[in-house]
Parts: C-alpha cells; sequence; structure tokens
C-alpha cells in the first residue's frame, strides 16, 4: 500500500488523529465545571448538563434529577458566553477531525499529501486549535449565569469559580487544542513528500 507521507507524516497523522480525538471527547463530555446543588453533584459542559433541579409536585419540594442531557434548546445554554463557547469550540473540533482523517488517508493513499497540502493542514489545524482556544478562555466568562450560581455556592462570577471546580473535560479539551497547535502544526510542514514530475 502506497503513502503519501513521510515518516514524520505518519507520526503527524497519528498525533493529528489523537489530538483532535482528544478535543472532541471534552468537547462532547458535560465535565468541564463541577459543583453540588440540594447536595447531589452536579456538571456542565457548554451545551450538557449533569443532574438538574425539578419541582416535585407531590412533595411539593425541589429534587434533583441526577442524569445528563442537552439543553432543551440553543437558547437554553445559560448564557450567552456559553453559546458562543459552543459554535466556536464546536468548529475547532470540526477542523480537527477534517485535517485528522484527510492525513490518516495520506498512509493509505499515494500523492493525497504533498509539501503543500501538509502544510496548509497545519494551517488548518493552527486555526482549530485557535478557535478550540477561544473557547475555553470564553467558557469562564459565563460562570455568571443563574444556573452556575445555584451549583457554586451563589459566590461564583466570571473567571471565579466559588465552590466549584474545573472538571476534567475542560482540560482534555484545551490540551488536545494545545497539541494540535504546537506540535501537529508544526510536523504538518514536514508530513507530505515531494511531488513527482512527470516528463509528459
Amino acid at each position: 500500500m502506497a503513502s503519501s507521507l513521510t515518516c514524520t507524516g505518519v507520526i503527524w497523522a497519528l498525533l493529528s488523529f489523537l489530538s483532535a480525538a482528544t478535543s472532541c471527547v471534552g468537547f462532547f463530555m458535560p465535565y468541564w465545571l463541577w459543583g453540588s446543588q440540594l447536595g447531589k453533584p452536579v456538571s456542565f459542559g457548554t451545551f450538557r448538563r449533569c443532574s438538574y433541579p425539578v419541582h416535585d409536585e407531590s412533595r411539593q419540594m425541589m429534587v434533583m434529577v441526577e442524569e445528563c442531557g442537552r439543553y432543551a434548546s440553543f437558547q437554553g445554554i445559560p448564557s450567552t458566553e456559553w453559546r458562543i463557547c459552543t459554535i466556536v469550540t464546536g468548529l475547532g473540533c470540526g477542523l480537527l477531525l477534517l485535517v485528522a482523517l484527510t492525513a490518516l488517508m495520506g498512509c493509505c493513499v499515494s500523492e493525497l499529501i504533498s509539501r503543500t497540502v501538509g502544510r496548509v493542514a497545519g494551517g488548518i489545524q493552527f486555526l482549530g486549535g485557535l478557535l478550540i482556544g477561544a473557547g475555553c478562555a470564553l467558557y469562564p466568562l459565563g460562570w455568571d449565569s443563574e444556573e452556575v450560581r445555584q451549583t457554586c455556592g451563589y459566590i461564583s462570577g466570571q473567571f471565579d469559580l466559588g465552590k466549584c471546580e474545573i472538571g476534567w473535560a475542560y482540560y482534555c479539551t484545551g490540551a488536545g487544542a494545545a497539541a494540535a497547535m504546537l506540535l501537529c502544526t508544526w510536523m504538518a510542514c514536514f508530513s507530505g513528500k515531494k511531488q513527482k514530475h512527470y516528463p509528459y
């Protein structure tokens, strides 16, 4: 099976896939922020949440429903900053996945990734990582929303966690973006083989 990648290119393809998968898993999981409400653990992502309060009519009190899910609508996301974060991070993850899958195909298809295509792919990865990084930077701006304040002891604010903690998914998303920007972008420049020039 012919490959259009150099040895560095094969490592780049695998690292691209790992960084894209890491960012995408972190983005999809609702474990960016941890707190508690009514004695139950609560966690948030950008567009998902685990555990939420509902009014129990039979007992006439608030109870926590311990399950995870998306918000019912885009407008249901607690803050404008988190809505922007969802769009920006989702776009970045999409770009990283696109490049990673193209790079993996380059392992099997000859003349798919030239040096120029590799450099363009690296630029796209840098942009994807930048978008995800921007999403991660925007996320703390939504910590002053009412839902987050209820979970964080009513003392959280922008860039102030209150009684909450940052979850593993936030770090996972950021680490994937950092790997894409710092390692993959650089390795992409050396990923493609020199194109053969045919005399005809």
